[in-house]
């Protein structure tokens, strides 16, 4: 496939995309553009220039998340703030732990996807400190402060139980340094936020109706 054709094919999915959150409801349709624009006209271009690109990169990954909520709702409030910020800081130990696994290849593309650049404890450390953060995050609905987005105790336990195995890994890898601990913790953090979504509507739909 060429550039070109590529180029052409992605606008005409943008545009159809877009109206189809439309058709639900206007903000939806809203943050589904503020997202596309993000990552293509600020964190792609980042990724080549800066290791902050996936600070950048966070926004526009972390809006799907809460778009669920947006487009049943059609507002945005602190139950989807609240979706938005877990998925925002789960992805930093997500896809450094990437970052780390692929650390040649992307340094052949010229892209340095790592905070520090390098494989060291400093960005192992960070991966540490933003899992601990993606628990604190995943757990603050049992406190009743997040409006109609609640959390039963049992649940928050669970969530609780399904961040620390996260955090374990997290700490492995700080340990080890290796390729291996990396993919660990790659693997373990798609199962967590695959186990917390499940987690949350299990919650949603049973124990608070």
């Amino acid at each position: 496939m060429s550039v070109n054709t590529a180029f052409y094919i992605s606008i005409i999915l943008t545009i159809i995309g877009i109206v189809v959150l439309y058709k639900i409801n206007p903000r939806t349709a809203l943050f589904g553009a503020i997202s596309i624009f993000i990552y293509t006209c600020l964190y792609t271009p980042l990724k080549t220039i800066t290791p902050l690109s996936v600070f950048v990169g966070a926004f526009p990954g972390a809006i799907p998340f809460m778009l669920g909520w947006v487009a049943a709702t059609n507002s945005f409030g602190i139950e989807s703030g609240t979706l938005f910020m877990i998925q925002f800081f789960w992805q930093f130990p997500h896809f450094w732990a990437l970052g780390w696994m692929l650390h040649e290849d992307y340094q052949k593309a010229g892209i340095n996807m790592l905070p520090t650049k390098k494989r060291d404890k400093s960005t192992a450390l960070q991966i540490v400190l933003y899992s601990l953060w993606t628990i604190i995050i995943s757990v603050f609905p049992v406190t009743g402060l997040t409006g109609d987005l609640k959390l039963t105790v049992g649940s928050a336990v669970l969530v609780v139980l399904l961040g620390l195995v996260m955090l374990f890994y997290s700490v492995n890898l700080y340990n080890k340094m290796n390729v291996a601990a990396a993919k660990k913790l790659f693997t373990v953090s798609i199962l967590y936020l695959t186990l917390l979504q499940i987690t949350y509507l299990i919650d949603k739909m049973y124990l608070w109706t």
